[in-house]
């Protein structure tokens, strides 16, 4: 998703609700109990020295450097999705999103403990196996004491436990990603294919109207990806091509607003789309959804709502929960003109993350046909839905409760 989506700040009201989010059960024999419960745990090296900035109009995008963490800002992700190939031509789809949440309190930013929790960091990984119709997830929530987790100013330097992104060269052309649970795992070195892309007007990418309500959000839309996925122990060599989003802000959605699809494509032609549809309570979509195209020379246009229309075609029930989700799309930018089917690999690409966000949502590789420019196009790209299994909505009331224990 946007991905504050990575998308979107949605789920900057999702994690504000979920302290202390096990922390006091991950604690070590030496940790010291001296800060109020659900405010102690994990540490960060670089400290907030005010309040939370929010993003706005202006921004002007440095990089390296805002390859980083920007920690005076509340929420921040790097996330990356994939289609990847071995010899046999066996196809998996991957996602990997670090998090960084930044805790808002007073009672932290004056506490003098190197303990008080400044920063929580989460992590996700899925894997589709496309042959073995099999769909996997894995999440991690850590402390950031002792070097356990945490995440660079100035590079793209960011890790939980030995789940670690980092830049293989001083100009991040190239990027080394591993991942690994129990069961499965990647390990893919990235390179860079494209310059990145900057999403939205004036610097921001818009999620509503109110103040605040917009993040800094940009792209990496096509990296050229080899390494190893392993699968029930077995390793398979790949081959393919990721996408990554890096976005930070500290605004939430908006109260009538309860989630957000989002759609990135890559066609085999070079081209490229991001969309998102901010979802409101009574089912329609906020104006400030919106999208990018982006251009085989890296350059890109900005989609406004009224520039694109998202139909849904069919819809998949979850086994696992009440949810229903939208399974199939058809997406058209007359004016390019553009239009295409997106349809999933595997019905059931649904995360269940009780340990870490506590969010349910699906993310998903899917398969892309239709035309382009009048001529045909196929590629593939991922699509995340949210607030289908339970509105991303800031309940005020269970915040309280967690932050006055």
């Amino acid at each position: 998703m946007p991905r504050l989506r990575s998308r979107v700040v949605g789920l900057c009201c999702a994690l504000s609700i979920v302290l202390p989010l096990q922390l006091g059960e991950s604690r070590g024999k030496g940790d010291p109990p001296s800060l109020p419960e659900g405010l102690t745990g994990a540490a960060s090296a670089s400290v907030p020295s005010q309040e939370l900035i929010p993003a706005r109009p202006g921004y002007v995008y440095a990089f390296p450097r805002d390859h980083g963490s920007h920690d005076d800002y509340g929420l921040e992700w790097w996330y990356f999705t994939g289609h990847l190939y071995d010899q046999s031509a066996r196809r998996f789809g991957y996602e990997v999103t670090f998090f960084r949440k930044a805790i808002n309190d007073a009672r932290v930013r004056e506490h003098p403990s190197r303990w008080a929790l400044r920063h929580l960091y989460f992590a996700h990984l899925a894997l589709t196996d496309v042959e073995g119709a099999a769909f996997s997830f894995s999440e991690k929530l850590s402390r950031a004491a002792f070097g356990k987790a945490g995440a660079d100013p100035g590079r793209m330097k960011v890790w939980i436990d030995r789940w670690n992104l980092e830049p293989v060269t001083e100009e991040h052309r190239q990027l080394h990603l591993t991942a690994h649970d129990a069961k499965f795992g990647v390990d893919l070195t990235l390179v860079l294919n494209k310059p990145p892309v900057i999403h939205g007007q004036e610097g921001i990418s818009r999620k509503g109207a109110g103040p605040g309500q917009a993040s800094h959000y940009y792209s990496l839309t096509r990296l050229a990806t080899r390494g190893t996925v392993r699968v029930r122990g077995e390793p398979f060599e790949v081959a393919g091509t990721s996408w990554m989003d890096h976005e930070f802000g500290s605004g939430g959605l908006g109260e009538d607003q309860v989630g957000w699809d989002w759609f990135s494509v890559q066609f085999d032609s070079n081209v490229e789309f991001m969309l998102y549809l901010l979802r409101k309570r009574d089912g329609s979509h906020d104006p400030a959804s919106s999208g990018t195209l982006i251009f085989p020379d890296g350059t890109s246009r900005h989609l406004t709502r009224a520039d694109f229309v998202v139909r849904t075609t069919d819809q998949w029930s979850s086994p696992h929960g009440r949810a229903q989700y939208p399974a199939k799309w058809i997406v058209e930018v007359p004016s390019v003109p553009l239009e295409v089917t997106i349809t999933p690999v595997l019905a059931d690409q649904e995360l269940r993350t009780e340990n870490s966000t506590r969010v349910t949502y699906w993310e998903g590789a899917v398969d892309v046909r239709g035309h382009y420019r009048n001529a045909p196009v196929t590629g593939n790209g991922y699509v995340e839905l949210t607030g289908y299994a339970n509105p991303l909505e800031l309940d005020r009331d269970s915040r309280k409760r967690h932050l006055s224990r």
